[in-house]
């Protein structure tokens, strides 16, 4: 039996929409849902970017949900303030939800460290960031690394980054950094791929609508799933477009672990809730009553259900032989009953 269990992670990101009250209800509401951990986003405007209006710190406008925004402004509207933290971990802790963070730079890694966070992600866009990178490795936590917009070389970069410092707690996330992506840029065959390369467990941040993809992912192997959630997506907010709502994500865990538990294992066997389909399967029945010297024949020996009798492919060494003694109509039929 497959005994892989699926980490649903809830991101916050810019959810709460710059309200504290919001992002407790939003933690509360994840809670509820049955995820497994929750995760935040640790950055200022200022650690991210510059604060300067020019076209290399905007946006391209043909983006579909931030198009010609300036970099700082979407980043001082998207933070998780950093004194919101303490009181949101706890209340993740308080109800048995790890609670969890990417941190955007060195100074973030070491304020999660004071608030002792469980785990570390990388997000897709600092793949490239390799001191950020050796730095939470160094602390011997697990690490999730998402791998949207990454090449496979700048992944294997990272890699062996996290390895350098004995770090072997790694996950990697499939991941199609479009927002909200869709389902033709899942290619959720990576995720055999990156099993295979670099020997970790393997998941998927998901911007896709809806659970499909998700359910896909687990089908393939995926052991964690991380998805965005909103209270509404009508709420709005920077994020709200490829987020999920609470009974969205209900379902979502619902009909993933029922993906994860039906992977099972490759061995062939019957299961024991099959026992009745079993018993009630074809076989070889006497169909007439017959006499002792009268011949079998298609006309008195049938396949039919329930499966007491032979198999219905012995039937061709049956027909043509004559029965050794009397039979009524409802007996097995079996070879030793003819000569």
């Amino acid at each position: 039996m497959n005994s892989t269990k699926v980490m649903f992670v809830a991101e916050i990101s810019a959810n709460h929409l710059g309200s504290l009250d919001r992002a407790k209800e939003l933690v509360r509401s994840a809670i509820k849902c049955g995820v497994s951990a929750i995760k935040f986003q640790t950055y200022t405007a200022d650690t991210m970017t510059l604060d300067i209006d020019n076209s290399n710190f905007k946006v391209s406008k043909n983006h579909k949900l931030w198009g010609g925004k300036k970099l700082y402004d979407l980043y001082q509207l998207a933070h998780t303030p950093w004194e919101w933290h303490f009181e949101l971990f706890e209340i993740c802790r308080q109800h048995n939800v790890i609670p969890f963070s990417t941190p955007f730079d060195h100074s973030a890694l070491d304020f999660l460290e004071s608030l002792n966070t469980q785990m570390y992600k990388i997000a897709s866009m600092e793949t490239g960031d390799l001191d950020l990178i050796k730095k939470v490795a160094s602390t011997g936590k697990p690490i999730i690394i998402s791998t949207g917009a990454t090449h496979m070389h700048e992944l294997e970069d990272a890699v062996s980054t996290v390895r350098s410092v004995g770090n072997d707690k790694l996950t990697l996330l499939v991941c199609t950094s479009s927002y909200p992506a869709a389902p033709s840029d899942a290619h959720l065959n990576r995720i055999k791929t990156l099993q295979t390369k670099f020997g970790v467990k393997v998941g998927i941040s998901d911007h896709t609508l809806g659970i499909g993809v998700s359910i896909a992912a687990i089908a393939l192997g995926a052991t964690m799933v991380e998805k965005h959630i909103t209270l509404s997506r009508n709420d709005g907010g920077p994020d709200s477009a490829f987020s999920m709502e609470p009974n969205e994500f209900t379902e979502l865990i619902k009909e993933g672990n029922s993906a994860a538990l039906s992977l099972g294992n490759s061995e062939w066997s019957l299961q024991e809730s099959e026992s009745e389909s079993r018993r009630l399967r074809r076989s070889l029945f006497i169909t007439k009553e017959v006499l002792a010297g009268e011949i079998a024949s298609k006309d008195n020996v049938r396949a039919i259900r329930p499966g007491h009798g032979a198999p219905p492919k012995l039937l061709g060494q049956i027909i043509g032989k004559r029965f050794k003694s009397n039979h009524l109509a409802g007996t097995p039929m079996r070879l030793d009953l003819v000569d």
